[in-house]
């Protein structure tokens, strides 16, 4: 091992009091996260969402090649052209592809074809992960590029949320028209469409619970 290409870890060791009171305020700030499709048109600065897309890729990923993109469209024309793709799938899916056990799963939800939150929604951040890279022309494979991915989308919602902010995880299915919207390269596949916005205040969410601990945690 080189040392000449390390540095000292920047770490703040916490006592084990602290340990334990950062993480149970942080479990309840995450606790009020919800998913919310009533989002508002209010303008948001467009440092907030720099910062969030900043903190969604300090997200490790393998062997650190970062294989993500994160388009940013504020732009009221293009958040039409991704809604009007969208709901044309989504009307396809439910009247001939979702299957009966699959509407049945998503009844609690509300959901139908229509997705004002595209449009609605100050802004949209699109999430493409890369397959692999070129260099010298030629095409690489990327190392775990969906776990990588799937890694800044966490921080990245957490983000939003402990900013103050709201959003609703979006895949369309087949979700390529993204990919012709936004002009993106061969490389690069759509994975989730993230708005970003306040909640409206008339905002409702439906009635769930989460598992508990011991449903979802096993010791060894």
């Amino acid at each position: 091992m080189n040392n000449e290409e390390f540095e000292k870890l920047k770490f703040n060791f916490n006592d084990t009091e602290d340990l334990i009171n950062n993480s149970t305020e942080f479990y309840k700030l995450m606790q009020n996260r919800r998913t919310t499709r009533d989002l508002s048109n209010k303008k948001i600065p467009k440092e907030v969402l720099y910062n969030l897309i900043k903190i969604a890729s300090n997200a490790p990923s393998g062997a650190n090649i970062q294989p993500w993109t994160f388009c940013l469209v504020t732009s009221d024309e293009i958040k039409s052209k991704i809604r009007d793709e969208a709901e044309k799938i989504e009307k396809l899916n439910y009247e001939k592809w979702f299957s009966e056990q699959k509407k049945f799963d998503l009844q609690f939800t509300g959901l139908d074809y229509q997705k004002e939150f595209l449009t609605e929604a100050p802004a949209l951040i699109v999430v493409f992960k890369h397959k692999y890279r070129i260099e010298n022309n030629e095409s690489i494979p990327n190392y775990y590029p969906m776990e990588s991915v799937g890694l800044a989308i966490g921080m990245l919602i957490t983000a939003i949320h402990y900013t103050g902010l709201s959003t609703i995880p979006y895949t369309p299915s087949p979700m390529k028209f993204l990919k012709k919207i936004l002009n993106r390269p061969s490389n690069e596949s759509p994975v989730m469409v993230l708005p970003v916005a306040y909640p409206k205040e008339s905002a409702l969410v439906p009635i769930i619970t989460k598992k508990k601990l011991d449903e979802v945690l096993v010791e060894y």
